[in-house]
């Protein structure tokens, strides 16, 4: 008895196997997670602290910087 099968199709057109479809998925998950925007600064406490500690200890180095 012979059955036809269907296998996913690369974007060239090759069959691909249960394994490649699924490293495919998890591939374009990465990819779509490494192509989200980070988060805005400024959340992050001791950051704006060693900030203002920098900037009063070096106010030249920082003037007219927006930092």
């Amino acid at each position: 008895m012979s059955t036809k099968g269907t296998a996913a199709k690369s974007v060239s057109g090759a069959a691909m196997s249960k394994y490649d479809v699924e490293v495919e998925a998890r591939l374009k998950a990465l990819e779509a997670k490494a192509s989200t925007p980070a988060p805005a600064a400024g959340g992050d406490e001791k950051l704006d602290k060693l900030i203002g500690i920098l900037k009063g200890a070096f106010p030249q180095e920082f003037k007219n910087k927006d930092i």
